[in-house]
């Protein structure tokens, strides 16, 4: 679909007519992109690396090898991932819901396995940031709101709209560790693969560009 503030999407139901929608919208020296999912959701499912795994990314390779075979002259196809994926380690797990003194002071904890934002009551925000970084010194960096932010783990630039959304402690789980939520989010807590962290495997993905 083409990538600009009048972008048209365009859903796509298999490989096949993804592909054939890509080679379309270019064919005009457009440009456009095409997004598949089932890598993604594979790795969540079963792991980054295993059989399954290993099986799907042979598929997108045949999508892409389509795609490059139909491009126009002097088009560029360019492939690359939202993000990275770990596949978490069950003996690194800390389930929030069941581990007691994560609660004190808390009134909502968001994000994600890999990446936690910790809402607290007022005045609770510094025991909080304590509790948390004595219970998961080994498996999280844990800090407070305006420590992300000065850490750049929020980018360069952090908008007043966006601060505020910000937990009043973020935590963000080191190797493959992951802080779970078996009671509140218990779909969630069943995935084997897992991102949002701070990790090179997370934050670091390929770009393969090649002409026709």
């Amino acid at each position: 679909m083409p990538h600009h503030v009048r972008a048209r999407y365009v859903g796509a139901h298999a490989l096949g007519d993804l592909a054939a929608g890509v080679v379309a919208a270019v064919a005009g020296r457009g440009f456009c992109y095409g997004y598949h999912a089932d890598l993604d959701l594979v790795g969540h499912l079963h792991g980054p690396g295993s059989p399954a795994w290993r099986m799907q990314l042979r598929q997108v390779d045949r999508l892409v090898e389509s795609v490059l075979e139909a491009l126009p002259a002097e088009c560029l196809l360019a492939v690359v991932a939202d993000h990275g994926m770990v596949t978490v380690d069950q003996a690194a797990v800390t389930d929030i819901d069941a581990c007691e003194p994560l609660h004190d002071g808390v009134v909502a904890v968001g994000g994600e396995a890999r990446a936690r934002h910790i809402y607290t009551a007022a005045g609770a925000a510094d025991d909080v940031l304590a509790t948390w970084r004595s219970t998961l010194a080994d498996s999280a960096w844990v800090m407070s709101r305006e420590e992300a932010i000065a850490a750049g783990w929020f980018g360069h630039r952090v908008r007043d709209d966006v601060r505020v959304r910000i937990g009043d402690v973020v935590a963000a789980t080191r190797g493959s560790a992951a802080l779970l939520r078996r009671t509140a989010e218990p779909m969630e807590s069943a995935l084997i693969g897992q991102h949002g962290s701070l990790t090179s495997a997370e934050q670091y993905v390929p770009l393969l560009a090649a002409t026709n």
